[in-house]
C-alpha cells in the first residue's frame, strides 16, 4: 500500500500544477522555479534522486547550473530559458511517476492473471468432482447439466469424469445418452479408453442386448483401443447368460491367447465359463474347465468352489455339492454364507428340511452368521412341509439376532397357521409383525381372511376387508374371490352378487375363479338363464378359460337331462382348449 500512496501523492501534486491556471510567466518564475531551485540545490535531495534514478539526476544537475545563473543574474535573465529549465525538471518528474505507475500496473495485471488461472483451475476441478459425486449418487440429470455447461464454456472434463458419466448412464439404462457422449469424446476429446467402452458394453449386456454389445466391441477395436480382460469377462458372462456357450468359448479362447497377462485373470474368466456351463445344464463341460484350471496350475479360490457347489445343487446332486464344500474347507477356504445358503436352498427344494436345519447348525458353529436369505428359505421350506411351529422358532431366531424379516416371511407363517385353522396364532403373528414395525400388506390380510373363512367366520372375514381399507389397502381379485366363494358356499347369492358389483366398481377385474364361483351358485339355485348369460360374458372377456366353468354347466345340464346343451358345451370346450 505504501508505494501506491506515494504514487498517488505525486500524481495529485503534478496534476494540480498542470491543471492550475498559468496566468503569467512571472508567476511561474516567482513560484515554481524558486521552489524547484531550492529543492534541487539541496544536497540531501540530490542524494535521494541519485538513489532512485540516474537519468533524473543527470537532468537535475544540468538544470542546477542554469538555476544558479538565473539566481545570479536576477531580473536580467532570459525568460524563455527560465521556462525551459522548469519544464524540463517537470517533464523528468512526470516521466518517472508514469514509469512507476506503468510498472505497478504490469505487476498487478500479472498477479490478476495468475489468480484467474488458479481460480479457473480450482473451478474446473470442483465441477469435475461434483459431476463424479452426482454420478455416484445416481443424479444423472444434474450431472449432465453441469457437464454440458462446462462444454459450453469450452472446458472439456478429463476422461475419468467422462467415464463416471457413461457408467452412471449405463446403470440407469440410458444407453443412447451414453453412446452420444462417447461419440462426442471421439469428436472433441478426451479420447475414450478401454474403461469407457467396458462401461458401454456392460450396459448393453445388462439390457440383454448382446448384439449391440458385440457391435460396440468391434467399434472399440476399430478405433485402435485394445480390449482387456474385463472386456472379455463382460462379454463371456453375457453370452453364457443367453445360453450361447459355443460363442462364449470361442471368444474366451481368442482373447485368452491375446491377453494372457496372468493366471488371476484366467481364473476369473474360467470361473465365468464354468458357471455358465452349470446354469445351462452342461455339467461335463463345466468340470472340464475346472480340471483345466488345476492342470495349468491356476490357484482356485472360494468363489470358484462356490460355483461348483452351486452347479451341483442346480443339477439336484446335493451330495456332490456337499463334498466339494468339505473339500474347500480342507484346503483352507472357509465356506461363506453363500456356500451354506446354496446347500440350504437345495435341501429345502427337495423337502429335506431336517438336513437344511442341520446345515444351519453347522454354519452357526463355524461362525458364519445366517442372513435374511438363510432364514427365508428354511421358514418357507418348513411351512411347505407343514412344520409351522418350527418355522415360528426360526422367526424368533431372526428377531433375537436383530434381523427384521420382510413381510413375505411373516405372511408365510400366518398363511401356514391359517390353513390349519389356527386363527389365534395367525392373529398373534400379525400383531407381532406390527409391533416390530412391519406393516401388513394385501397378502397378510388375504391369509387372515382365508383362515377366517376356513373356520366358517364369514362376518370376521368381511370385517378384515373393511380393516384393509382403513390401512389404505385395496382388496384384489384374491380377496373378492375368497369372499364371493364363501358367500356362494353358504348360498348367499345376493351377498355374492353385491361383492361382484363392488369388485367392478373398484376397478378390480374378475378372473376365471370369480366366474366359476358365481356359475356354481347360479346352478345350485337353478338360475340357468343367469348362468348362461354369465358364461357368455366369460367367453367374451378374453380370459384364458379352463375346464372348470364347462364342467360346472355340463354337470348341471346332465342332471336336468338337457343333453343337447351338454353336447354344445363340449363342442365349445374343444374350440377354446389350447392345442
Amino acid at each position: 500500500m505504501q508505494p501506491l500512496l506515494i504514487v498517488s501523492e505525486e500524481s495529485q501534486f503534478l496534476l494540480r500544477i498542470l491543471n492550475g491556471s498559468f496566468q503569467t510567466l512571472d508567476f511561474i518564475k516567482d513560484r515554481v522555479f524558486h521552489a524547484f531551485a531550492d529543492l534541487f540545490c539541496s544536497k540531501a535531495n540530490l542524494d535521494v534522486i541519485d538513489i532512485r534514478q540516474d537519468n533524473v539526476v543527470q537532468s537535475v544537475n544540468r538544470e542546477e547550473q542554469g538555476s544558479k545563473d538565473w539566481l545570479s543574474k536576477g531580473n536580467d535573465s532570459d525568460q524563455e530559458g527560465d521556462s525551459r529549465v522548469g519544464f524540463n525538471v517537470l517533464d523528468a518528474m512526470l516521466k518517472h511517476s508514469l514509469d512507476r505507475l506503468k510498472s505497478m500496473r504490469e505487476r498487478i495485471s500479472s498477479a490478476e492473471a495468475g489468480i484467474n488461472n488458479c481460480t479457473l483451475e480450482i473451478n474446473f476441478n470442483k465441477d469435475a468432482y461434483v459431476i463424479r459425486a452426482m454420478c455416484l449418487d445416481g443424479k444423472m440429470g444434474a450431472a449432465l447439466s453441469l457437464w454440458f455447461n462446462m462444454i459450453q464454456n469450452s472446458i472439456v472434463p478429463d476422461v475419468i469424469t467422462h467415464n463416471y458419466l457413461i457408467n452412471g448412464l449405463c446403470k440407469n439404462c440410458e444407453l443412447e445418452k451414453a453412446e452420444w457422449i462417447v461419440r462426442g469424446m471421439l469428436y472433441r476429446g478426451p479420447s475414450p479408453t478401454c474403461a469407457t467402452y467396458n462401461s458401454l458394453i456392460r450396459g448393453y449386456c445388462l439390457m440383454n442386448d448382446v448384439d449391440k454389445a458385440l457391435s460396440t466391441f468391434s467399434t472399440m477395436t476399430n478405433h485402435g483401443i485394445l480390449p482387456n480382460r474385463v472386456t472379455c469377462n463382460i462379454l463371456v458372462h453375457a453370452l453364457c447368460k443367453k445360453g450361447l456357450l459355443e460363442e462364449a468359448k470361442k471368444l474366451f479362447h481368442k482373447l485368452l491367447s491375446k491377453n494372457h497377462n496372468g493366471r488371476s485373470s484366467d481364473l476369473i474368466t474360467s470361473t465365468i465359463m464354468m458357471d455358465g456351463c452349470f446354469k445351462n445344464g452342461d455339467t461335463d463341460q463345466a468340470l472340464a474347465f475346472w480340471e483345466r484350471m488345476f492342470k495349468e496350475g491356476v490357484q482356485v479360490d472360494k468363489v470358484s468352489y462356490n460355483v461348483v457347489v452351486h452347479g451341483f445343487c442346480l443339477s439336484h446332486d446335493v451330495g456332490t455339492g456337499y463334498k466339494y464344500c468339505c473339500e474347500m474347507l480342507k484346503l483352507g477356504f472357509v465356506p461363506d454364507v453363500y456356500s451354506y445358503n446354496t446347500l440350504v436352498g437345495a435341501l429345502c427344494k427337495k423337502g429335506k428340511t431336517s438336513d437344511a436345519c442341520y446345515i444351519y447348525d453347522v454354519m452357526t458353529r463355524m461362525g458364519v452368521i445366517p442372513d435374511q436369505i438363510t432364514y427365508k428359505m428354511i421358514i418357507q421350506g418348513l411351512c411347505i412341509n407343514r412344520e409351522i411351529d418350527r418355522a415360528n422358532c426360526f422367526l424368533d431366531y431372526m428377531l433375537e439376532n436383530s434381523i427384521i424379516p420382510e413381510p413375505l416371511v411373516w405372511n408365510v407363517i400366518i398363511d401356514g397357521y391359517g390353513r390349519f385353522g389356527d386363527i389365534q396364532k395367525a392373529s398373534y403373528i400379525r400383531d407381532k409383525m406390527v409391533a416390530f414395525g412391519v406393516l401388513p400388506n394385501i397378502y397378510t390380510y388375504n391369509a387372515l381372511i382365508y383362515a377366517q373363512i376356513k373356520s366358517g367366520n364369514i362376518l370376521a372375514a368381511q370385517s378384515l376387508e373393511k380393516e384393509m381399507l382403513l390401512y389404505g389397502l385395496t382388496p384384489d381379485s384374491v380377496t373378492y374371490n375368497l369372499l364371493i366363494g364363501a358367500a356362494c358356499s353358504l348360498g348367499l347369492i345376493h351377498s355374492a352378487l353385491q361383492l361382484h358389483d363392488e369388485m367392478l366398481r373398484k376397478g378390480c377385474q374378475p378372473d376365471v375363479i370369480t366366474y366359476s364361483e358365481l356359475l356354481k351358485v347360479f346352478c345350485l339355485q337353478g338360475m340357468m338363464k343367469e348362468a348362461d348369460k354369465l358364461f357368455g360374458k366369460l367367453l367374451a372377456s378374453g380370459l384364458a378359460v379352463d375346464h372348470v366353468p364347462f364342467l360346472i354347466l355340463m354337470k348341471r345340464y346332465c342332471r336336468l337331462r338337457e343333453f343337447d346343451k351338454v353336447f354344445d358345451l363340449y363342442q365349445k370346450w374343444l374350440v377354446t382348449m389350447p392345442r
